[in-house]
């Protein structure tokens, strides 16, 4: 056992809870359950000493919030969420309303600018696509949210009468319903990516890496251009360099 606490991370999102146990350097529990059966997460946790700390990052609501804090009550740990900052750890929030800032993406910003020098290009793939700039000396300029490529191809499915979603390949040229519609979903992704990179650039902050994460990191992956690097607890990480601060 490390001489840090013990530190149980939750990355509750809007479609999965994400849960890890830090002891001292190393991940000695990951798991995740769907966002609706938050109620039940503790199920998959080891047992935990009382000195453990716990901590969250919550964008899934009130509901999923309670359950969670529930779910630590029943394992006698008082649950702590939190809120992005003016600045942390060396991160400096650049939004015009800092507290605005989604908990998840501040403890993704904490760990990204932990995890190596130089500007950083921020991405988190899941229901939603963040794209978030970070320059080398900590300072996030700002970033865009647009729809994840599973909710893109969702929208279509409910808001048409014609497309309905089915399995589909990535193509040049898609020559297939299915085909265009998974196509179109990664490479809209894909170009909202490569248009933050630009700007960054155009502003002489480079980036030196794509950090990439979330569910949906692997599909994107391949189609970015590199160096990209997938950090599947970048939030988790986060939270615990937080929690060991704060």
């Amino acid at each position: 056992m490390g001489s840090d606490p013990i530190i149980l991370a939750i990355d509750a999102g809007n479609t999965r809870v994400k849960w890890g146990v830090r002891d001292g350097g190393r991940w000695s529990a990951l798991g995740a359950v769907e966002t609706a059966q938050a109620a039940g997460v503790a199920k998959g946790w080891p047992k935990l000493p009382p000195q453990t700390r716990a901590i969250a990052s919550n964008v899934a609501g009130t509901e999923a919030a309670a359950r969670l804090s529930a779910a630590c009550r029943e394992r006698h740990l008082e649950l702590a969420f939190i809120a992005a900052l003016d600045g942390e750890l060396g991160v400096i929030n650049g939004y015009r309303h800092p507290g605005q800032l989604g908990p998840d993406r501040w403890a993704a910003l904490v760990a990204a600018h932990h995890g190596g020098r130089g500007h950083k290009l921020v991405v988190n793939a899941g229901t939603a696509l963040t794209i978030d700039a970070l320059g080398a000396d900590g300072r996030f300029r700002g970033g865009m949210i647009v729809p994840g490529p599973a909710l893109m191809r969702r929208s279509l499915d409910r808001g048409t009468a014609a497309l309905r979603e089915a399995p589909g390949a990535i193509e040049a040229f898609p020559a297939s319903t299915p085909d265009a519609i998974a196509t179109g979903a990664i490479q809209a992704c894909v170009g909202a990516v490569e248009r933050m990179r630009s700007t960054m650039s155009a502003h002489g902050l480079a980036p030196a890496t794509i950090v990439l994460s979330g569910g949906a990191a692997p599909e994107l992956a391949p189609h970015l251009p590199p160096p990209v690097a997938i950090d599947e607890n970048l939030v988790l990480e986060g939270l615990v360099l937080i929690a060991r601060n704060r």
